[in-house]
C-alpha cells in the first residue's frame, strides 16, 4: 500500500530542471576566486600579502555562500526564468554601482 502511494507522488511530481542563472555564475567565480588565493596567495602590485591570504580567501569563500543564498531567495521570488534573470543582473549592476561610489 505505501508503495503505491510512493509511486503516485512520484508520478505527479515534474521533473526539476536546473536554471543557470548569472549569481550562478558569480558565486563560481567567488568559489574559484578564494581557491586560487588560497593555493597561490594574495598579491596586489606584486607585494604579496603574507598574513592576509587565508582571511581574504576566506572573505570570498563568504561572498560566495551569500551570493548562493541570495540566489536561492530570488528563485523563491521569481519562477520564470527570463524574470529571474533581469533581476539578478538588475542586482548584480546595482552591487556595482554602489560599489564604485563608496570606492
Amino acid at each position: 500500500m505505501a508503495d503505491q502511494n510512493d509511486q503516485a507522488v512520484n508520478a505527479n511530481q515534474a521533473p526539476r530542471k536546473f536554471r543557470v542563472s548569472p549569481l550562478n555564475f558569480a558565486t563560481a567565480g567567488f568559489l574559484i576566486l578564494a581557491g586560487y588565493i588560497f593555493i597561490n596567495g594574495a598579491k596586489i602590485t606584486g607585494s604579496p600579502y603574507e598574513h592576509w591570504s587565508g582571511t581574504i580567501g576566506l572573505i570570498f569563500v563568504l561572498f560566495g555562500i551569500v551570493v548562493s543564498f541570495l540566489d536561492i531567495i530570488f528563485r523563491n521570488f521569481f519562477t520564470q526564468t527570463k524574470k529571474l534573470w533581469i533581476v539578478e543582473l538588475s542586482f548584480i549592476t546595482l552591487v556595482a554601482i554602489i560599489f564604485l561610489l563608496v570606492k
